[in-house]
């Protein structure tokens, strides 16, 4: 059994075809909605039906707010890594340090040559990877002169920088011993792919990564472990091919016996990514963490924790009182969009007591509110900016202020369209896959859930007004005192609403889970 001890972390991998553009960016919007940790895109700048990868992550980027993105991996050969650090470099700035980096050493070779690229033997690619990655890091450094006299990449004295928002991390594509053990010695993460490396050869190639890091002076655990994967939820027996429970049970067991913490989906579909955020990664995680903590506790420690615990006790897990707390409502909302009053409640025994995971799941649903509450905080700043800029256009009246008065109006539009998107999306995941797990789970719940699946319904025709505000604002019929009283209705009613689901539901998914 090899477990590193890694946080589980969960992705996708869209193709990304130029045809359906839309759809890898819905894709992507849906990843930084459902909470997914990342969104990663395949690198072939000579395949003509492909966006060019970092044009992509680039726009990924500017259309979510959480979701990391990165390279899976770089085409180093068609990449030189001088300018391909500072792409990075500048893309991590640009999105709050939201980029990490996988790197190949390239492959078929034919189409790279056809696009300009040298041709490498086996031996000549990894090696022009590890002076690559040399080059990337002396960028990244922000400091003094970058200097590599290498085989097949010599920079001599460039200035170092921009440096990365944050510590940006490498990942190798590898499969062959010594690209492991470039792996073990040089980066900070291992990314294979499930149709080149089956689970049952992952123990070995990790056992040369872990023999070559601590040969190096590293720990093991320094390199995380990612997987990409593929598979489709159905029936089936096999791997990633039942339901979700059945996925989340598979790769825990990966996690638990193989190391891998990160899983890395390929997708096509926009419901295959809600699903695999909404059901898997909870799921996944809950399994993980509740073995992680019985293979840590003590043997006379389970027996006394089982015996306190009494009837109904979740394995030898420690279980405490409800400690996820629902935020403040806010502002009352106007009575004449829905009467607080009248919202049910379903029953809670203040008493009743859970493990830390099962308080782990109904914390999950207060991090996403809180992930839309700092949305809506943005989004009421941006709002003021743009009514200061407004006033300060009207008063020069001159054409560049307008034109800068269109820019602000463009960017508060594109900005109130994404948030729109992730409050939309939000309400779907609850509608499509929590809300019906949790009828059939406590039926005490039903009318707490016909009331927040009605409340979705306003606050959607809130949105509405929001949109309807901004085109008056943006055409000249209104100043900004309408799109400020329409965000104003949307901080009370939105607030209101997180606050009321947190109250009603983080007890019951605490009790039933997601799934």
């Amino acid at each position: 059994m090899t477990d590193y001890g890694h946080e589980l972390q969960f992705g996708i991998f869209p193709s990304p075809d130029a045809d359906r553009a839309e759809d890898v960016l819905a894709m992507s919007e849906a990843a930084d909605v459902g909470g997914l940790d990342l969104v990663t895109i395949q690198d072939h700048p000579y395949q003509a039906k492909h966006l060019d990868a970092l044009t992509l992550l680039s726009v990924i980027g500017a259309r979510t707010t959480s979701v990391r993105v990165a390279l899976n991996v770089a085409n180093l050969p068609l990449r030189p890594p001088v300018v391909l650090a500072r792409s990075i470099a500048t893309l991590d700035r640009l999105t709050g340090g939201r980029v990490e980096l996988g790197l190949g050493t390239g492959a078929f070779w034919d189409a790279i040559v056809a696009a300009g690229g040298p041709r490498r033997s086996p031996g000549e690619a990894v090696t022009a990877l590890e002076e690559a990655i040399e080059v990337v890091r002396g960028v990244w450094s922000g400091h003094g002169s970058v200097r590599v006299d290498g085989e097949h990449y010599r920079v001599q004295g460039l200035h170092a920088g921009p440096a990365p928002a944050h510590d940006v991390e490498i990942w190798l594509g590898a499969y062959k011993p010594r690209m492991l053990r470039v792996t073990g010695r040089l980066a900070d993460g291992w990314l294979p792919s499930l149709g080149y490396a089956a689970p049952e050869t992952l123990s070995a190639m990790n056992a040369t990564i872990d023999e070559a890091a601590e040969r190096a002076g590293r720990s093991p655990a320094a390199i995380r472990r990612l997987y990409n994967v593929h598979g489709r939820f159905g029936s089936g027996a096999g791997l990633l091919a039942g339901q979700p429970r059945d996925w989340a049970e598979q790769l825990a067991e990966i996690t638990l016996d193989q190391g891998m913490s990160t899983y890395v989906l390929a997708v096509d579909r926009v419901e295959d990514v809600e699903r695999f955020a909404a059901e898997v990664a909870p799921l996944t995680r809950e399994l993980v963490d509740a073995e992680r903590q019985r293979a840590s506790a003590r043997p006379a420690a389970d027996a006394e924790l089982t015996a306190d615990a009494g009837p109904g006790a979740a394995g030898s897990e420690d279980q405490r009182p409800l400690e996820v707390r629902s935020a403040p409502s806010g502002t009352l909302v106007p009575a004449e969009v829905w009467d607080e009053s009248t919202r049910p409640s379903a029953p809670f025994d203040p008493d009743e007591r859970f493990t830390a995971s099962q308080q782990a799941t109904g914390q999950h649903l207060v991090d996403v509110h809180d992930h839309l509450r700092g949305e809506l905080e943005r989004l009421r700043d941006v709002v003021e900016q743009v009514a200061q800029g407004e006033v300060d256009a009207g008063r020069a009246r001159n054409i560049i202020n307008e034109l800068t008065m269109r820019q602000n109006n463009w960017t508060l539009g594109a900005y109130c369209a994404s948030y729109c998107r992730v409050v939309t999306g939000h309400h779907t995941l609850e509608d499509r896959s929590m809300f019906p797990h949790l009828r059939h789970s406590d039926p005490q719940l039903a009318p707490v859930i016909d009331r927040l699946e009605q409340e979705h319904h306003v606050i959607h025709d809130v949105l509405e007004q929001v949109d309807r505000a901004l085109v008056q604002m943006v055409s000249g019929e209104q100043g900004t005192a309408v799109v400020r009283e329409a965000v104003d209705l949307l901080s009370a009613t939105l607030l209101s609403h997180l606050s009321y689901g947190e109250r009603e539901l983080v007890p019951a998914l605490s009790r039933h889970g997601f799934s």
